[in-house]
This record gives structure tokens, sequence and C-alpha cells, in this order.
């Protein structure tokens, strides 16, 4: 069943760490079935404090979203976005 990881960013503390990772990032999702569904773009904030920014990777089961998620690809770069950021990330399951 497809999967979503949505990220949320709340705040950025270093813009340089979040750029190095803006820059590296796409390079780990090699051999991962992912698509990008949406990126920081325009939002219209229905409820509570707007975000930073959004971005939905949509993967064909959890599996594989933890397979790119914990690769050592990936967990090399997000050690950048932990160091310029504050996120929540959430896997959830589609219908």
């Amino acid at each position: 069943m497809t999967a979503y990881i949505v990220f949320t960013r709340e705040s950025t503390t270093d813009q340089s760490e979040l750029d190095a990772y803006g820059q590296a990032v796409a390079k780990s999702f090699a051999g991962h079935p992912l698509k990008v569904l949406a990126a920081y773009g325009s939002q219209q904030v229905l409820e509570g404090t707007p975000p930073e920014g959004v971005v939905i990777l949509e993967f064909p089961d959890i599996e594989a979203a933890r397979a790119w998620y914990d690769s050592p690809a990936y967990q090399e770069v997000v050690k950048h976005r932990w160091n310029g950021s504050s996120y929540r990330v959430v896997i959830v399951q589609g219908t």
C-alpha cells in the first residue's frame, strides 16, 4: 500500500546547513522508488501555525519509505537538515 513521508519545516537555525542538505539530498534518491509530490510550494494554511515549508514524498509502501530514510546515502545527508532546522517528519500509509 502506498506510503508518504511528510516533512514539515518548523524553523531554520542555520541556512548554510540547509543549503548543503538541499544540494545533496536528491543524490540519495538514486535506486529508490520515490516520487516528489510537493516541495516547498505555496501554502494555504487552514489551521494552526504556518510551517516554513512542506515536502511530500510518495513510495510504493512503508518498507520502501523506510529503506530510503534509513539508507546510508540519506543518513549522510540528513545531518545537515538536523543541524540547520527543526522539522517534523512522519510516514503516513495511504488508503
